[in-house]
């Protein structure tokens, strides 16, 4: 019986022949999952073109290839029980030929949905009877000449917005605020010397944003993490605040339930994590999500029982899903690359880690990165405390200590 034919069966790990788990990416997330992974028991491949990346460290198996070659995901099909991607821009149809091999969780079907703005808000729209929550209003940019064609719409019920690329955008990249009609030009051209298709969605009166990370077993079981609180940088994650502070119930709710219908409809395997904005008025919209465990979902390591990379290998692995109880509240803290460096110049000097660590609940995670640049993730600090607000110290006393203003 093949390993797809038998993959109702659970894949516990045993000592010989020793089972394996792969991972398309080699970055800090894939990092983290290997080293989950291997806490259950499992030994990890990775398949990453880059040689000297932070998986590539931690695994048993590195695979150097680029992501769509058919040798190299014949190899790693052949020799995982399951497979899983640390980023959403593995192409499907990696995914697609993995799974006539192998167990592939999240599926290529999901992963599609994500790596297009324009086929996730659609998925989203349709949900929306059942999930009662939307995305923002938006339209589709694919020429330059649909501004004109447009102007009208566009300028009445989308401006000011936000101009974003349909694919590949990521961490503040592939996007850019425009309030008039040639702001959106010039957005539009800067994107690339031809028609790039974009989508503009409307600025709404935001109060907060939130994360909720879900995961969803092969039996359909399914298990919802705390409420995240997210503040943004520059289009990259700064903190992530669990409970968050301004998280009423209802919408927490609203949301973990939103969560439920998004991931059940997609039929998915694994660990999800749905972004939304709270608006001024406490209504919800749907922003996008992430076919994978996520940044917002790091302060779950040291924070809740189950982290989400644990819980991503227990769902490829078809076993149960684990206790996703919070035990201590916190903070997590980004930590960039322009930390390394001594003002705004190009001298680099080395952060005093040693009186980071001296704070009570600090916990480092650094990624193993060789280069630290400027907006860089090179790793993050989970805060872990008794109280909210005494986790909330420890991070301005940190900040302090790194030179990040708050």
């Amino acid at each position: 019986m093949s390993k797809v034919q038998d993959s109702q069966l659970p894949l516990i790990p045993v000592a010989t022949p020793p089972v394996w788990l792969g991972v398309m990416g080699g970055g800090q997330l894939g990092r983290m999952f290997v080293h989950a992974a291997q806490a259950l028991g499992y030994k990890v491949a990775v398949l990453e073109p880059e040689k000297n990346c932070p998986a590539a460290h931690a695994a048993d198996h590195h695979i150097v290839a680029d992501y769509n070659d058919q040798a190299a995901l014949a190899e790693l099909g052949q020799l995982c029980v399951a497979v899983t991607t640390e980023f959403e821009n593995v192409a499907a149809q990696s995914l697609a030929f993995l799974a006539e091999r192998t167990i592939v969780a999240p599926a290529a079907h999901g992963v599609s949905i994500a790596q297009d703005r324009i086929a996730e808000k659609n998925f989203f729209t349709d949900c929306s009877p059942a999930s009662k929550v939307l995305p923002a209003p938006h339209r589709l940019i694919a020429s330059k000449a649909d501004i004109d064609a447009h102007s009208d719409a566009i300028s009445a019920e989308l401006l000011p917005g936000i101009l974003k690329t349909v694919r590949l955008g990521y961490d503040g990249k592939g996007q850019v605020r425009v309030r008039t009609l040639d702001e959106l030009r010039t957005a539009v051209a800067a994107f690339g010397d031809t028609d790039v298709a974009c989508v503009l969605e409307k600025m709404l009166p935001l109060a907060y944003e939130i994360s909720v990370l879900v995961a969803r077993g092969v039996d359909g079981a399914t298990v919802v993490y705390p409420i995240a609180e997210n503040v943004h940088r520059d289009g990259i994650l700064f903190t992530t605040t669990v409970p968050g502070p301004n998280v009423c119930a209802d919408s927490a709710r609203k949301a973990q339930d939103a969560a439920r219908v998004i991931v059940d409809r997609l039929d998915y395997v694994g660990v999800l994590c749905i972004e939304f904005f709270v608006l001024q008025d406490g209504s919800l919209v749907v922003n996008e999500m992430a076919p994978r465990p996520h940044n917002s979902g790091h302060y779950t390591i040291d924070a809740c029982v189950t982290s989400q990379f644990t819980q991503q290998a227990r769902a490829m692995a078809r076993l149960p899903l684990g206790d996703t109880r919070q035990h201590s509240a916190t903070v997590m803290l980004n930590i960039l690359g322009d930390i390394w460096f001594v003002g705004d110049g190009k001298q680099l000097r080395e952060p005093a880690w040693d009186q980071l660590l001296a704070l009570p609940g600090a916990c480092l995670h650094l990624y193993g990165k060789a280069h630290a640049r400027r907006g860089r993730k090179m790793g993050h600090i989970s805060f872990v405390a008794p109280t909210l607000a005494q986790a909330q110290q420890q991070l301005a006393v940190a900040c302090g200590i790194l030179g990040i203003a708050l």
